[in-house]
């Protein structure tokens, strides 16, 4: 085992990660531990390089970690400020509250502290479930800018997985039925007799997501958040994501870039309608003339995020429903007007639209958002819709 005054350092360690938007808890806290008994700890990259193969598992967290490294295990940098604490490769970003904490407490591990006064000094709620609990629960439009924040990175961090379907495709299997082609080319190699019977299964694949968004005036409150959900599923899922208001915008490619804040700012620019008028109907007319055939293919899952609000005409809206509800594997529609006490979806848009989804889910905090992603990993196969 390390050293033992290592382990409270090691934790607090693990702590400073989970802010910091990785996922840092008990099992990988104790595989890095076991890690660190088969290096040198006295030697730096072999200590850097232990920790960072077991708490990093997506290349796009390895600048947080190495920031993390620097600040935690080098000598305290004065230049800290809530918000943004500087390492020697990149700031380390998180919410005001946090950084501001974790300054206070590096600070002092500069003074004559030992090492067990430094793990006590802390942040001691910095990953408490009940804080974060009650985060998930709390509306989108009651958040602040620190809280939104924080938000995003659960979202990031969310272990999103959409269902697999079967695919015309087969591979090797030890089930399933027999694969007469490679039974018969491994018996000529042993002079034409069959000596063994291989098989093959359907491959699988995850089910494509089709994500339309609702960015008009009356989801201004919840549209920023609503795209970063859409780039945490882009980043792990094949995503096609649109965007509408008054017309309809493709946004795929914007949320295929590397960083969220870059990524955002491409969406902003490219929608021109962002806080517009609302016209469900168009905007569904216009996808299913132009985009259906290219995304809908291979059982794709559709989900609209919209409030229901309408100006256009909800025969319409009825009509686009029913053709793109033909070529789905299922029409899923997010309202994040469903947290507020005593809805009713009595809008002309939604009386129009539910009885053609089918799933009618909440979207006003991340705990509704976890129930999506539950539901996507529990679909089934096949289509069972009548």
């Amino acid at each position: 085992m390390p050293d033992s005054d290592l382990l409270p350092r090691l934790g607090a360690f693990a702590r400073l990660l989970h802010d910091s938007g990785i996922e840092a808890g008990p099992r990988r806290l104790t595989d890095a531990t076991r890690a660190l008994t088969y290096i040198d700890l006295k030697r730096e990259t072999d200590f850097r390089g232990a920790l960072r193969s077991v708490f990093v598992s997506r290349k796009e967290d390895i600048p947080t970690f190495e920031a993390a490294f620097d600040i935690f295990w080098a000598p305290p940098d004065p230049r800290i400020t809530a918000g943004a604490i500087p390492g020697r490769s990149r700031p380390l970003r998180m919410s005001p509250e946090r950084a501001a904490a974790w300054s206070a407490a590096l600070g002092l591990s500069s003074s004559q502290m030992s090492r067990e006064q430094e793990a006590r000094s802390v942040p001691a709620t910095s990953s408490g479930y009940s804080a974060e609990e009650l985060l998930r629960q709390k509306d989108f439009e009651e958040m602040t800018w620190d809280e939104t924040e924080q938000v995003r990175r659960l979202l990031e961090q969310a272990a999103w997985r959409v269902a697999e379907r079967r695919t015309r495709r087969m591979r090797a299997g030890k089930t399933g039925p027999i694969d007469l082609r490679r039974s018969a080319r491994h018996a000529i190699r042993s002079s034409g007799e069959l000596m063994q019977l291989f098989r093959r299964r359907p491959r699988l694949r995850r089910r494509p997501l089709v994500l339309i968004c609702d960015v008009s005036g009356s989801m201004e409150r919840y549209s920023r958040l609503l795209m970063i959900f859409a780039y945490a599923i882009a980043r792990r899922e094949d995503l096609e994501a649109f965007v509408f208001s008054t017309r309809l915008t493709r946004i795929t490619r914007q949320l295929r870039q590397r960083d969220l804040d870059k990524a955002l700012e491409a969406v902003s620019k490219g929608v021109h309608d962002f806080s517009g008028g609302t016209r469900i109907g168009d905007a569904l007319a216009d996808f299913n003339r132009h985009w259906a055939r290219r995304v809908l293919g291979h059982g794709a899952v559709v989900i609209i995020v919209s409030d229901g609000w309408d100006r256009g005409d909800p025969d319409q809206l009825t009509a686009e429903l029913i053709h793109l509800r033909r070529s789905a594997h299922r029409l899923v529609w997010l309202n994040p007007l469903i947290g507020s006490e005593g809805y009713q979806p009595l809008t002309r848009g939604m009386a129009a639209a539910l009885p053609y989804c089918d799933d009618f889910l909440a979207a006003h905090n991340v705990q509704a958002l976890d129930d999506l992603g539950r539901l996507l990993a529990g679909l089934d196969r096949r289509s069972t819709r009548v």
